[in-house]
This record gives C-alpha cells, sequence and structure tokens, in this order.
C-alpha cells in the first residue's frame, strides 16, 4: 500500500464531501478514512462533487457498490463529468440498526423509515416482525424525521452514529439479513494524484466505449487477458441513442507496468473515449474481505 500517497491525500486542506445527513454511512465512511476531519453533508452526489470542485471542499467520499444492493447507479452516470479524480478507496462493514424515541420498544414500532437500499437490506427482519416499510432519501435523514415526529410507533434503520447525534434509542442491533453487507467507497479529489509505479498494489479506473464493429468488446478486452492483467470490475452503460455501450472498469495494476501498458494500448485501438479516472492503492481489506 501507497503510504506516501495516503499521506499526500490526508494532507489536501479543507472538509470532506458527502452525500446524505450527518449520521449516513456516508458520514461514517469520512471518519474511519480521515479521523477528526470537518465534514460537509451535500443533498445529492452531483453537490458533493461540486463542493470540491468548486473549492469548498478538498476531498468527497462517495460510495460506488454494496455487496448486496450492487452499484450505485447515479454515481457511475456522474463519473464522466465529475472533473475529480480518484485517489482511494474504503470497504465499510455497514451494520443496520432499528432506532426509535428514547424508551420506546420493538413492540412499539409499527412503521419504519429508511433509504430503499436499506430497506432492501434487512426485507427479513422487517417481514418477520410485521413492520410496514417507508421509503426516506436517505439512513441519516430517516432519523432526523423520526426524532421531529416524537412518534413511538415510528422507528428508522439507520446507523449507530445517527442515533447519537438524533437522540434516539437503538431498538434492536445488527437487523441487517446478510452479514456480509459491506459498501465500497470512492475517494475523490482536484488533484490527479497517483502512486509511483511498484509502491504497492494499485487500482486503475476508466471508462470506455468500444467502437461499433462485430466483436468490438471482445478484441478491446483481449490484450488484458493475454498480459495478464487482472480485471476485477466491468460494467455496461447504454448511451442515450441505444447505439452502443459504455463500459466502466478496475483493473489490478499501475499504467506504467508494461503488461498494463500494453493492454492499454490494445483498448484503444479497438475503443474511443478512453477516460482514466484515476490510480490509487488498493485497500488493504480487499484481502481481509476476498473481494480480489
Amino acid at each position: 500500500m501507497s503510504v506516501r500517497l495516503l499521506d499526500a491525500v490526508a494532507a489536501i486542506p479543507g472538509r470532506i464531501a458527502f452525500q446524505g445527513a450527518l449520521g449516513a454511512f456516508s458520514h461514517a465512511a469520512c471518519q474511519a478514512c480521515f479521523p477528526g476531519r470537518e465534514v460537509l453533508p451535500c443533498a445529492s452526489f452531483e453537490a458533493a462533487f461540486a463542493a470540491v470542485r468548486e473549492g469548498d471542499a478538498g476531498l468527497a467520499v462517495i460510495p460506488i457498490d454494496n455487496s448486496q444492493a450492487g452499484r450505485v447507479a447515479d454515481v457511475h452516470h456522474l463519473l464522466p463529468h465529475s472533473g475529480l479524480n480518484i485517489v482511494g478507496e474504503h470497504f465499510l462493514r455497514v451494520r443496520l440498526n432499528l432506532l426509535g424515541l428514547r424508551g420506546a420498544k420493538l413492540a412499539d414500532i409499527e412503521a419504519v423509515h429508511t433509504h430503499i437500499h436499506a430497506l432492501g437490506q434487512c426485507r427479513d427482519f422487517l417481514r418477520r416482525h410485521g413492520l410496514t416499510p417507508k421509503v426516506a432519501g436517505d439512513t441519516a435523514g430517516a432519523a432526523e424525521e423520526v426524532a421531529a415526529w416524537g412518534d413511538p410507533a415510528q422507528g428508522a434503520i439507520a446507523s449507530t452514529l445517527a442515533a447519537e447525534i438524533h437522540g434516539l434509542d437503538v431498538l434492536v442491533r445488527d437487523v441487517e439479513d446478510a452479514r456480509h453487507n459491506t459498501t465500497r467507497f470512492l475517494i475523490f479529489t482536484h488533484a490527479a494524484l497517483r502512486p509511483p509505479q511498484g509502491d504497492g498494489e494499485t487500482i486503475a479506473s476508466f471508462l470506455f466505449q468500444v467502437r461499433n464493429v462485430p466483436a468490438a468488446l471482445y478484441k478491446a478486452l483481449g490484450g488484458f487477458a493475454t498480459n495478464g492483467v487482472n480485471m476485477i470490475k466491468l460494467e455496461s452503460y447504454i448511451d442515450p441513442g441505444f447505439q452502443q455501450a459504455r463500459f466502466y472498469a478496475d483493473i489490478l495494476g499501475h499504467p506504467d507496468d508494461a503488461g498494463v501498458r500494453r493492454a492499454l494500448d490494445e483498448l484503444r485501438f479497438f475503443s474511443h473515449d478512453v477516460q482514466l479516472f484515476g490510480v490509487y492503492p488498493a485497500s488493504p481489506l480487499r484481502r481481509t474481505l476476498g473481494v480480489d
């Protein structure tokens, strides 16, 4: 792992922008990545990216995938226009908790409010206890609303951090259906920082659009196989005209590695609009979680 790059990222001044309200899991990810740093809650992913571009924040910590809910589609569509660079990743074990008013009990709760992804991650719990799911804009926002309503029949599913911030009790801990529930976050900044070649395991993230010819994707990706480059993520997106697909990819390797360089050259030959979003250290949690 590139200690020098991590030190350089941590030294970037300014607040840490994230999407959501105080107490959101993105807020918890900010605390884990940059303990003690001031955070900037943003109403949307666009606003978080804009905060960094416009100098209101130095960094943004943004969710990209969840082990249960899958990709965060909005973020993928915003990446090509963000004007920012990926400089790191972080994996957060997401522990969902049922929150209620002080003194409330599980038996008092009738409806549960939270983000739609969180509802999908605790379906079994809600069904077992006969709780009515209610979609909210985000988990921490749901906790804030429950605290404001003052109705003991209303609960929220959110983090323990949200409970502390909004003065709620944790009625039931770890209500998620899968204990492996993990979200991958990416760290963005304006500067195009990258670790030097050979300074630990690195990931390169990029977007490309293949040419409109038969077997273009097969040919574009062939160089990664022949050069022994491990592609750990590949996702497709249809353009507005439904004519050609765009692909987002993560690979293990550095663009200065000979094999990666040859593979990217072959990719560019069979593609156009290849856009590199960042080259950054692979999180050590990849080994722990077995995600590579």
